[in-house]
């Protein structure tokens, strides 16, 4: 039990894509200016990596080692191309808004990482728990990004249309005078550094009170 906890919980806050591992940038950066893209392209790589990692790891000792990345990326792409089509017709709006960032997450460096270094090596349960913490924690990178940036940048949080409501809230303030910066690609990378900055800090400081704990 303790063993499939810690695999579920990894991707999350030890090992999360985003701000420790640093994968992923490209989707990062660009699909974060409004917070309802960063929920969609999180939801669609969390399905792409959960049903990859199920995939690969039941055809890991099928799939001859010689040809085991494009078999990896033929997989990979079908499942790309599912959340592409139920985006397509269910999500217009956010379809559009990731536009060829979608069909890219064939190629995002957290799902191919997790199939060569852990899918192929693993049992399906330890995959499947992998790719849900990976997933999980990318989305929460992703939102924690998108809320920061389009609360300063546009003075809105962007959700999903409701009825008569039209899904965004203003954020006082930066309603009116937004910090124009942070919706632009050099706010996206000056906003990372500080939060990359703020996990290394932290990381550290845990680490420190471990092995004061130790001694």
């Amino acid at each position: 039990m303790g063993n499939h906890t810690k695999e579920l919980t990894k991707g999350i806050f030890k090992e999360n894509p985003t701000f420790i591992i640093m994968l992923g940038m490209c989707p990062t950066l660009a699909v974060t200016t409004q917070f309802i893209n960063a929920l969609g392209m999180g939801a669609g790589v969390l399905f792409v990596l959960l049903f990859s990692n199920i995939f690969i790891s039941l055809l890991k000792n099928v799939i001859p080692n010689s040809v085991r990345i494009p078999c990896y990326v033929v997989v990979i792409a079908s499942f790309v191309t599912i959340v592409e089509m139920v985006f397509h017709a269910f999500l217009p709006s956010i379809y559009e808004a990731l536009g060829v960032y979608l069909p890219l997450i064939v190629v995002n460096c957290i799902i191919l990482g997790r199939a060569e270094a852990f899918a192929n090596k693993n049992t399906v349960l330890d995959s499947a728990l992998d790719a849900i913490g990976m997933g999980i924690g990318f989305t929460l990178a992703l939102s924690l990004i998108a809320l920061i940036r389009e609360s300063f940048g546009s003075g809105t949080i962007t959700f999903m249309a409701i009825g008569s409501w039209d899904g965004v809230i203003k954020v006082p303030f930066f309603n009116k005078w937004p910090v124009r910066v942070m919706s632009l690609a050099a706010g996206a990378l000056l906003l990372m550094g500080y939060l990359k900055a703020f996990f290394n800090w932290n990381t550290a400081r845990r680490s420190a009170k471990a092995e004061e704990g130790k001694a």
